[in-house]
């Protein structure tokens, strides 16, 4: 099976789609000076804008991995996430404390999602 690759520079591809299934490089917000409902419904809005360039939907995400800079957003990162994802298709989930790769970014994500048919 043909691997394609979109957008992709020295580090990372943006998009890799192998045999139906679509793989995301881990988004972050639009603007990570502001609060973490903010910075995930911007990091969410970049993800609705891959799927749709790779062929998919938020209908069609096998998993997601969330990594929070501090757990205590929890609670306010999931209102916003709750209210993304489609009732019925929610992934396949893990949600973990991490360090990021900037001081200022509070969550970041990593979508696995099948190609729509």
């Amino acid at each position: 099976m043909a691997i394609e690759r979109q957008e992709t520079k020295q580090r990372m591809s943006r998009i890799v789609k192998h045999n139906g299934t679509i793989y995301l490089c881990g988004q972050v917000c639009a603007d990570a000076t502001k609060g973490i409902e903010e910075q995930t419904q911007t990091m969410l809005d970049k993800v609705d804008g891959l799927l749709v360039q790779a062929g998919s939907d938020r209908e069609h995400m096998l998993s997601a991995t969330v990594y929070l800079r501090d757990m205590k957003d929890f609670a306010a990162m999931n209102a916003v996430w709750d209210t993304w994802v489609p009732e019925g298709y929610a992934p396949a989930r893990a949600c973990v404390e991490a360090r990021m790769a900037r001081q200022e970014l509070l969550v970041e994500v990593s979508v696995v999602a099948a190609e729509k048919v």
